[in-house]
């Protein structure tokens, strides 16, 4: 089931932004080229908020140790890291962001 997590104002283009799901999992927004898409907030390689990273181009990268994630998929791009981060279902309508489940 998806829920309501925030509008398409509250992440620009090339912007991340950390949301929290009602059942407490963390949620990284993101807005790729005007694709918003979201992934887990949380890092596989430490535990630190993805959200507090950067997009680089359709890398986002953690803030504590580099670790690059594809943001489409999910995948490594560059370690530490050795597993992807989980990818959400996600749907824009009338500017609201809905947040499903993983993929």
């Amino acid at each position: 089931m998806s829920e309501p997590l925030a509008t398409v104002a509250d992440v620009p283009e090339g912007t991340l932004l950390g949301v929290k799901k009602a059942n407490g999992e963390e949620v990284c927004l993101f807005n790729y080229h005007g694709q918003i898409g979201a992934v887990s907030n949380i890092c596989t390689h430490a535990e630190f908020l993805m959200s507090g990273g950067q997009m680089l181009g359709c890398a986002i990268e953690c803030a504590w140790h580099g670790a690059q994630f594809d943001c489409r998929t999910g995948g490594v791009r560059r370690g530490p890291a050795i597993d992807p981060l989980p990818v959400y279902e996600v749907r824009v309508v009338d500017g609201t962001i809905y947040v499903g489940g993983r993929k």
